[in-house]
């Protein structure tokens, strides 16, 4: 298979697994092969003359699953009779079950499959005698908890316990005290913490210029070969479909696909005849591609374990990557506490401009003429009669009308596209969480004076209504990431004034107008925002506006209840 030397994490768990009765916490990052550290030994264990499940393996998504049986199909492929079993969702039980009566040596399962099975009778678990979790940390995630305790009461007490994980977050700790018995702990690298190999890279836009950086992005690499994460299968298909009707090779990777849709993307996108795949998380998470150059953050995750599974994708067996976010400026907190937890500096990149991606797609369009491979027997006969086809063109003719006919489109759009404004970040100026020269209180200390709309702005500033409050859990530093996310170009803030159901924020005079024309119809976590110009009167679309939002909360407040 080419493997030349023992990879650091199958140089420290392959002795230890031999022994007997040794459990295993190995802690290691996506790619750096973990199924090897456990497969092998297990694979040198197995007993043939007995034709009965030996070895367990659970996993959280179909696609792990096939790519483990896969893994272990190959390890064992001069073992006779040795017989590897993938048990999922989303294809036959009932051929599982023929296979299972036949007999099995090593089954690879999702949980829920599993109990399927069981509750059927048709697996008996008696005798086996190493039991993997792997990928963990994903299935305490995805609610499997109850599924495998149902599972280990079915295997015999004095199983071995073997646990696979990119990750350590607290949950694992409970699952090794409840299951294992004094386990070893194997961590290669730090916990939690992103492989080395990984570049890390954000770029910060507004909300509304999410999409064209990803563009601009992937265009800049033009032999980019990446995942595209992001957080919903809705998102998910959106992004994909806009990528593709732009005219890139991709496609989507979601769990409303059918198992035979997913099979057929995910074999695209192994052998390359897709470029760019957008996924969720779960989806992608078995796919195993070893020489990924990019992943893209379409928004960071909640957590740090999805960002490090997300970053290992790429980066794999010794190789480097990039893990590239695209962020509002509400999302600047989230990098630096990555950068906290994963030891890891992120660079913050400037969105390519029409004129880098134009120069750095045309060098790579040179370099591929220059390392073509010309089979000079095949188009021998054809020659002559393209040479007095373009007798009349010099070189130089001929090398422009090359270039021409293959990015006119791409120069045609970036000349008309102009350059995308990243957001502006908080400075420390006048007009910025600063106090005026009268010594005033601090603009954003987000106090008010009765309903705030007695109050006048300052000379030269327009004050502003918006219709979310501190209930909505708006505070200064989120409404100004707000203000950033919708509106273009540099925005001085004057005084903010938190309600509980509304909000008033000063803008100059000359802003006014332009920003609540931008917010129009904008959201503030999933909500719709209002904003206009405050009035000393309430106006009946502000009214209607706050009631809106009362009349919210309370429907909130009834569904808790």
């Amino acid at each position: 298979m080419g493997y030349e030397s023992p990879m650091p994490v199958q140089k420290e768990v392959i002795p230890y697994l031999l022994g007997n009765d040794n459990e295993v916490i190995a802690l290691a990052q996506t790619g750096t092969g973990k199924t090897a550290a456990f497969g092998l030994p297990i694979i040198q264990g197995i007993q043939i003359d007995l034709c009965s499940p030996q070895a367990l393996i659970l996993c959280p998504t179909r696609e792990l699953c096939l790519q483990i049986a896969d893994d272990l199909n190959e390890y064992s492929k001069y073992i006779e009779h040795l017989k590897v079993l993938p048990v999922y969702g989303g294809s036959s039980i009932d051929s599982q079950i023929r296979s299972l009566k036949r007999g099995v040596h090593i089954v690879v399962a999702t949980p829920g499959r599993l109990i399927d099975l069981l509750n059927r009778k048709t697996v008996k678990l008696d005798n086996v005698r190493n039991v993997v979790l792997d990928e963990a940390d994903e299935m305490l995630n995805m609610g499997f908890t109850e599924s495998i305790d149902a599972i280990l009461a079915e295997v015999p007490e004095s199983r071995n316990m073997l646990l696979f994980s990119a990750t350590m977050p607290a949950g694992i700790r409970s699952i090794t005290k409840k299951y294992m018995r004094s386990p070893k702990e194997i961590t290669i690298g730090k916990k939690n913490e992103g492989t080395k190999s990984v570049k890390h890279v954000y770029y910060m836009v507004h909300a509304k210029d999410k999409y064209l950086a990803l563009k601009r992005i992937a265009d800049y690499y033009p032999n980019i070969y990446g995942i595209i994460f992001c957080r919903t299968k809705k998102e998910t298909q959106e992004i994909a479909d806009l990528l593709i009707k732009d005219g890139y090779n991709a496609d989507s990777l979601h769990g409303d696909l059918s198992q035979q849709q997913r099979d057929y993307v995910m074999n695209k996108f192994r052998i390359r005849n897709l470029q760019l795949l957008v996924a969720t998380d779960v989806a992608a998470r078995g796919l195993d591609v070893d020489d990924l150059t990019h992943v893209i953050n379409y928004g960071l995750p909640d957590d740090i374990e999805s960002y490090t599974h997300r970053s290992g994708r790429t980066g794999r067996a010794g190789k480097t990557g990039t893990s590239i976010s695209i962020i509002h400026l509400k999302e600047k907190h989230k990098v630096r506490e990555l950068e906290k937890i994963l030891n890891r500096p992120f660079d913050q990149g400037a969105i390519p401009t029409g004129n880098q991606i134009c120069e750095k797609q045309l060098f790579n369009f040179v370099d591929q003429i220059e390392k073509v491979k010309v089979n000079e027997e095949e188009i021998e006969n054809i020659l002559p009669s393209i040479y007095r086809k373009l007798e009349w063109l010099d070189k130089e003719d001929i090398v422009k009308r090359m270039i021409s006919l293959e990015f006119n489109r791409l120069i045609d759009y970036y000349q008309e596209a102009g350059d995308i404004e990243a957001p502006q970040e908080y400075s420390g100026k006048k007009g910025k969480f600063e106090r005026s020269e009268k010594g005033e209180r601090n603009r954003f200390s987000g106090r008010g004076n009765g309903n705030g709309t007695g109050r006048g702005a300052e000379k030269g500033y327009t004050r502003l209504f918006v219709n979310v409050g501190k209930m909505d859990g708006i505070n200064p530093p989120s409404l100004i990431g707000l203000v950033n996310d919708y509106v273009p170009g540099k925005i001085a803030i004057g005084r903010i004034d938190l309600m509980k159901n509304f909000s008033f924020f000063e803008v100059h005079d000359a802003d006014a107008q332009s920003v609540v024309r931008a917010m129009r119809n904008g959201d503030f976590q999933g909500r719709r925002i209002s904003v206009e110009v405050a009035q000393d009167k309430p106006s009946e679309s502000r009214g209607k506006a706050i009631k809106e939002s009362k009349d919210k909360k309370r429907s909130d407040r009834r569904f808790k209840r």
